[in-house]
């Protein structure tokens, strides 16, 4: 068996995106490859059969469509994953391993999975196979659905909550968008769902579909995937990494008198901003815009779930970030909301909650620490970018700023 590792092509997207679309058309058009083909539901998937009897397919212990149920692949069923594309890479009989993940599945614990395999000093598994590509199939009209006009989606299996989430999810971890059913939807409707999507990920190549049908060159052994630069591409990450850089004459200062609860804290006054991210003119003209809200105070935790749960205006796509509250004063947490679902979890402990001596060796350890080093709050902060569709930016800022403690 020849020492090259088999590229493996990572196939996502929600229910009805058209995946299985696409996995027929490749598996009838694969030039010269011998594609084996995992899929985590082989109930939910719709292969055609006349494709499996050409490839001479007839039990799945050893034709080139594996299975993989009773679970999803990116948890209960990873090692299952795992010892199946070893198996397949070991058999010599296929030269390309596309994986159809289910539905409901999220992208990056797969290719955790997968690039495992990459290194064999990471674990006991030979190593014989890269990860080439994350393709993730988007249905053009359904995505403006679901962010553009606001209509309610037919849910099956799922509901609003779960989709909205998981194609945000699958948008922001990937190196490749298939948006498939473009002719399903006018050339400006298809503008603004590229505009949106470009919202939540610049990087990622977009290839426009009908049925499924692209070229095997855009999805099969492109070395495009590079786990740090995906794990990267969301653009929270880059507008909250890029905040300092963003600041210009679009910054509002609020002046507040600060009387806050610290022993050392003094009553102080405090700036306070709001910073617009740029670059995104074709964005903007559809209405979609991207913020930073900032503040050092803390919120009141009550007033601001309450905010989160009955008041969160739907124009919000994504936000994610930073914060803390006043009765749990040395605990950072952080917030994210996709489409309609949000959490809030701990994330650790404030820098500025240690002892003195601890404070100065963790600050001289990390200079953007130090940079963002605030006398009264130390690193304390609410730093939170929200993604959005025609957002009323000032009302989103005036409901936070209403949920600070005075």
């Amino acid at each position: 068996m020849s020492n090259k590792k088999i590229p493996v092509t990572l196939l996502t997207g929600y229910l009805g995106a058209g995946k299985t679309t696409l996995l027929n058309y490749v598996l009838g058009n694969q030039k010269g490859y011998k594609v084996a083909v995992i899929v985590n539901d082989i109930g939910e998937v719709n292969i055609d059969a006349s494709l499996i009897e050409a490839s001479g397919v007839v039990n799945q212990q050893n034709d080139n469509l594996v299975p993989l149920t009773n679970g999803c692949i990116c948890c209960t069923l990873k090692t299952d994953l795992m010892n199946q594309i070893i198996e397949l890479a070991e058999s010599g009989k296929f030269n390309y391993i596309l994986i159809e993940a289910s539905g409901i599945c999220e992208p990056l614990p797969i290719a955790q999975s997968i690039t495992a395999l990459e290194d064999e000093s990471q674990t006991e598994f030979p190593s014989i196979v890269r990860l080439d590509n994350i393709v993730t199939v988007v249905d053009a009209k359904r995505m403006y659905d679901e962010f553009m006009n606001g209509e309610a989606l037919v849910k099956e299996n799922l509901d609003e909550e779960d989709i909205e989430n998981l194609l945000i999810q699958q948008i922001e971890f990937c190196n490749t968008i298939v948006l498939n059913k473009v002719d399903e939807i006018s050339a400006e409707d298809k503008a603004k769902v590229i505009a949106v999507i470009r919202s939540l990920q610049k990087e990622a190549k977009i290839i426009e579909a009908n049925y499924g049908h692209v070229e095997l060159d855009e999805i099969f052994d492109t070395y495009n995937f590079d786990f740090e630069k995906v794990g990267m591409s969301a653009e929270w990450i880059k507008a909250l990494n890029g905040e300092d850089e963003e600041e210009d004459e679009h910054e509002h200062h609020h002046d507040h008198d600060d009387d806050d609860d610290d022993d050392d804290d003094d009553d102080h006054d405090h700036e306070h901003h709001h910073h617009h991210h740029h670059g995104e003119g074709e964005a903007l003209e559809y209405g979609i815009s991207t913020f930073i809200y900032h503040a050092r105070r803390p919120f009141d935790r009550l007033m601001f779930e309450d905010f989160v749960s009955s008041e969160w205006p739907r124009a919000i796509i994504r936000s994610k970030g930073l914060c803390w509250f006043s009765t749990e004063r040395d605990m950072a947490f952080i917030f994210e909301q996709s489409g309609k679902q949000k959490t809030l979890g701990e994330m650790g402990r404030w820098i500025a909650s240690a002892p003195k001596h601890k404070q100065e060796e963790l600050i001289a350890q990390n200079p953007d620490v130090k940079k963002n080093w605030d006398p009264v709050y130390g690193d304390r902060e609410q730093r939170i970018v929200f993604i959005g569709h025609e957002m009323d930016k000032e009302a989103i800022i005036k409901a936070l700023d209403a949920c600070l403690v005075k």
